[in-house]
């Protein structure tokens, strides 16, 4: 019997802000309340846009990165999700045709193109009506190995502002326009620092998410949307093989709360499939760790908005850092170093944190990290080879106020990016690694193997780690 096929689409806009993570996001809840199964893809490094899409399909999203992952690993991540799905929706990131250079490298295009999917391609019409027209096909000529799906128009004001464009876009162009979204009187997805509020920290989530998907039913042909997506034969599912006993024993614990939300699902599947069970533990309310961890991952996310309930719960944190003393191998990223810091000032009131390093932080008006970044590990650690290259991403508003420590300790130097200072990133203490920088599983396998042979070697009573930073 030959697979279902998995119908699938690109969603790509003009630039950042033109409203694919609004048409996404409805996208995939009206297909989901049609029946259907819908697995989401975003084109990275993205956490909270990727976090709203997965709310909306009921199942995680996956990241497509073209910079941190080769491209076999792009397709392979692409394909081995597709079985038992009936839809694939990607969402790409800023401009279609933006990538890190003049060339366009890494951009939604070329993903489209690695993936040979067809586009659908999403206008933010506001204050404008023939120039859409134009537009679109300036984006058809730019690059004619794309096939375009149509078009959806975002921020249509009223029936008339939505007939001229019609009429345009008939006039001048070959797409067909597939739907329009309304303008709203409120952001659909609340906003703040780093752009989107997370669905995690959003109380009407599931309205919003329901708002969009009957707006998607109501004013898109969905229909037609679906038949101009490709329909691809997924990749069969890999054999179930037996884990060897000591992999399968190894129990590792993941901070996934309302505090630490950044998790890219393919590291904790990377995880799984090297023999690991995990734990999710609740650092607002957990009074301490779960007994017999081999490992802690703490991931990024938004410590400062749970800053009073973090340093309330002075119980965890003391157990956190009671473990830490002991040898427990903690790799932690972004958030995760945060928390490991001595305590955050948020509006002149400092807040104390775990205490593992001598670091004090607050909180930016503006981004101080980013995008991708690279580095160069220079020293020891638990968790990765010296002289490894690894690329990785920033994604940050924090400053590190008061250091009590020395530029050299840290283990890893910046090759691209801002890291922790002076160009280094990586604080080290005993089996903990501490730093700024994200990593992609999918790109570096490394990443998953370091912090199981880690665990593997707690679990073995190796309990000697590095002291610097």
């Amino acid at each position: 019997m030959s697979p279902e096929k998995v119908r699938s689409v690109v969603l790509a806009g003009l630039s950042g802000g033109s409203g694919k993570s609004v048409v996404t996001v409805g996208l995939v809840a009206a297909l989901k309340n049609r029946g259907h199964d819908v697995v989401p893809f975003k084109k990275g490094p993205d956490y909270i846009d990727a976090g709203w899409m997965s709310k909306a399909a009921g199942q995680p999203c996956f990241n497509l990165d073209p910079y941190l992952m080769p491209p076999d690993a792009v397709v392979s991540t692409f394909q081995s999700h597709l079985h038992g799905n009936s839809y694939a929706i990607v969402e790409g990131n800023r401009g279609m045709y933006d990538g890190v250079n003049a060339a366009g490298d890494f951009s939604t295009g070329e993903l489209a193109l690695l993936l040979d999917l067809p586009v659908l391609l999403v206008v933010n019409c506001a204050k404008t009506t023939r120039t859409v027209a134009a537009l679109v096909l300036g984006c058809q000529a730019f690059d004619p190995r794309i096939r375009f799906a149509g078009v959806i128009l975002n921020q249509i004001a009223t029936s008339r502002h939505e007939s001229v464009i019609r009429l345009a876009m008939e006039r001048y162009t070959d797409l067909p326009v597939l739907g329009v979204m309304p303008r709203l009187k409120h952001d659909i997805f609340p906003m703040r620092h780093l752009g989107v509020t997370p669905h995690q920290e959003y109380s009407n989530a599931t309205e919003a998410v329901a708002t969009l998907a009957a707006l998607t039913e109501t004013h898109f042909d969905l229909d037609a949307v679906c038949i101009e997506m490709k329909a691809v034969v997924p990749m069969p599912p890999p054999p179930v093989s037996r884990r060897k006993t000591a992999s399968a024993m190894l129990t590792i614990g993941v901070l996934r709360d309302a505090a630490f939300q950044f998790y890219y699902e393919e590291n904790l599947e990377a995880l799984r499939a090297g023999g690991a069970r995990l734990i999710l533990i609740d650092a607002l309310c957990s009074r301490e760790l779960p007994p017999g961890l081999d490992a802690l991952y703490i991931g990024g996310g938004f410590p400062e908005t749970s800053a009073p309930q973090l340093a309330d719960n002075a119980a965890f944190r003391q157990s956190v850092y009671t473990e830490v003393e002991a040898g427990l191998p903690v790799y932690a990223e972004c958030g995760g170093l945060i928390f490991l810091g001595r305590s955050i000032i948020l509006r002149d009131r400092e807040y104390s944190l775990a205490g593992v390093f001598p670091v004090t932080f607050t909180i930016a008006e503006k981004p101080q990290a980013h995008g991708y970044s690279t580095f160069i590990v220079r020293r020891a650690n638990s968790f990765y080879p010296v002289g490894m290259r690894i690329k990785g991403h920033e994604f940050r508003y924090s400053v590190v106020k008061q250091w009590a420590g020395d530029t050299e300790d840290l283990v890893l130097e910046m090759e691209r990016g801002t890291g922790f200072t002076d160009g280094r990133d990586g604080l080290v203490k005993n089996n903990v690694l501490a730093l700024y920088t994200h990593v992609l599983a999918s790109g570096t396998p490394q990443w998953a193997e370091g912090l199981i042979a880690a665990a593997r070697r707690y679990h073995h009573g190796e309990t000697a780690g590095f002291q610097a930073g």
